[in-house]
């Protein structure tokens, strides 16, 4: 019997490009990032396929079977006019929001063909209401530092609500917090730039390390060692330390004692 052979699919191609990064400078956790969103954009999950990444300006290649292509242009049209499901038009904004972040500009388009979608990424200006600069400190896990710009782009990780702080610092103060990242917690000294939106709530737009220390991660017999020591404190006379840490902590009693 003759048996034809099976034929690959036909597809078309599609490029993802951001100008701030390269294959070899952008972090593996953020091209993931960048990976899900286009993804969410295009739609079509099982038509969509990873090809790879192309040299020069980041360029991540994607390709759609030739039967997918009319639904995933009709979807990519109908998100950049807001309408069709919600999931690409969010998209949309999350891409522009993390260009934005980065201090790139993207494009998404044909292979040797139209651009599609452009992403203007630092040069959309966000809506606020007022913008104030304020000298302060941010404690984190460093998750992200990468980019060819200086300053770089530096991301924390709250360890208590996990929201992450978009930062940047200069090319040797990021080339410090590189060596600390995902291991401890570090407070960071700088400058926060923030936005009022137009709920009135104040947002982190920004903030410029200018210095950090690692924050300890001791046992509590430390931090009253550390007490006793202090010059001319009472510590080194109480009898029962952990109870004035916990009163401490409290506050006023119910007698009102302070």
């Amino acid at each position: 019997m003759n048996y034809n052979k099976q034929k690959m699919p036909r597809a078309r191609e599609y490029r993802f490009k951001i100008d701030v990064y390269t294959p070899a400078t952008i972090p593996m956790v953020r091209l993931a990032e960048y990976m899900e969103e286009v993804a969410k954009l295009l739609g079509e999950t099982d038509h969509v396929h990873f090809v790879g990444l192309e040299e020069g300006s980041l360029q991540q290649v994607v390709t759609v079977e030739f039967e997918a292509v009319p639904k995933v242009e009709d979807r990519m049209t109908k998100a950049q006019r807001d309408e069709g499901p919600t999931e690409p038009i969010q998209a949309i904004k999350t891409i522009n929001r993390m260009l934005r972040e980065d201090n790139g500009v993207g494009l998404l388009g044909r292979k040797r063909g139209a651009t599609i979608i452009k992403f203007p990424g630092r040069d959309e200006k966000p809506i606020s209401l007022g913008v104030i600069s304020q000298e302060g400190s941010l404690d984190g896990f460093v998750n992200v530092v990468g980019g060819d710009s200086d300053p770089c782009p530096v991301h924390l990780k709250s360890s208590d609500d996990g929201q992450t702080y978009l930062c940047d610092a200069s090319r040797a103060i990021a080339k410090e917090l590189a060596k600390h990242m995902f291991d401890v917690e570090i407070r960071a000294q700088g400058l926060g730039k923030w936005l009022r939106d137009d709920e009135g709530k104040w947002v982190l737009d920004r903030f410029r390390i200018r210095g950090f220390d690692i924050l300890k991660d001791l046992p509590l017999t430390a931090d009253v060692a550390d007490l006793r020591n202090v010059p001319g404190s009472e510590w080194p006379n109480l009898k029962d330390p952990w109870h004035e840490l916990e009163r401490i902590r409290k506050g006023p009693d119910s007698n009102g004692h302070k």
